[in-house]
């Protein structure tokens, strides 16, 4: 990857605060600064209160930096709504339940997938002319989604909910796509059925990922480049060959509390 691209996902100096003007507001990301370029497939680690979550909200919209700047693809995002943001940026949270609306069918979440960034009506129109397509796409999950398209999704186990959710996010090819310890809440079989699945859609589309994980064999084995977070920073940020290069040891020799 060509470093002299203009990155797709640009963080400037960004200072992000939590519980702010009350009594308990607090610094989380403290003059950040992080550079996202084309297809990158990035894990992200860091122990509890590091400011990862509070990264993916600042990106995502949900908690606006107090200061610094935000640019997707050169333009400044920074003061966007999340409703704005949702036309190049997918998220996929740890619970199953957010993300997926229960008491309607998987083929009806997966429609309204398809007018992410739209205005929405309650309507939902031409649900059965998308369904070959919602079919094809539950199928690559290989969890029996697929046989369930009329199925309402408050009736899905956890894990087909989730491979939904991750389905809904990134079915019109988001520019950026957040998965925030998307596998962290299931079994260990389905957690690697989901990752599985995941790296192969990530790849196959070429798409651009930042994940935050626990699980450092995750971290390890997925993605071409990896950082972590640390007080509010990165603290470290390594790719390519170096990434490949890793061990479970020497990550931990660097930053051993955050397994």
């Amino acid at each position: 990857m060509e470093q002299n691209n203009i990155p797709i996902l640009s963080l400037k100096n960004i200072v992000t605060f939590v519980n702010q003007g009350t009594p308990s507001a607090t610094m989380i990301l403290k003059h950040l600064n992080l550079d996202v370029f084309n297809g990158d497939f990035i894990t992200v680690l860091g122990s509890n209160g590091a400011g990862k979550s509070t990264l993916f909200n600042t990106i995502a919209g949900t908690l606006p930096p107090t200061s610094g700047q935000i640019l997707h693809i050169g333009s400044d995002i920074t003061g966007e709504s999340v409703e704005k943001r949702s036309r190049f940026l997918g998220r996929v949270f740890q619970d199953p339940k957010l993300g997926t609306a229960p008491r309607m069918t998987v083929a009806e979440n997966l429609l309204l997938a398809t007018k992410r960034g739209q205005r929405r009506s309650l309507a939902l129109r031409q649900l059965k002319q998308n369904m070959p397509a919602f079919k094809q796409a539950t199928v690559s999950m290989n969890n029996g989604l697929s046989e369930r398209l009329n199925t309402a999704t408050e009736n899905l186990s956890g894990g087909q909910r989730q491979a939904l959710s991750f389905l809904m996010a990134t079915l019109k090819r988001p520019d950026i796509l957040l998965l925030d310890e998307h596998t962290a809440a299931l079994d260990p079989n389905t957690s690697t059925q989901l990752m599985e699945q995941t790296n192969k859609k990530v790849l196959d589309q070429k798409l651009t990922c930042l994940m935050i994980t626990h699980h450092l064999d995750d971290a390890l084995k997925y993605g071409n480049r990896l950082i972590v977070l640390d007080n509010g920073q990165v603290r470290f940020d390594v790719r390519g060959e170096e990434k490949a290069a890793l061990t479970k040891e020497k990550l931990l020799s660097f930053f051993g509390d955050i397994a």
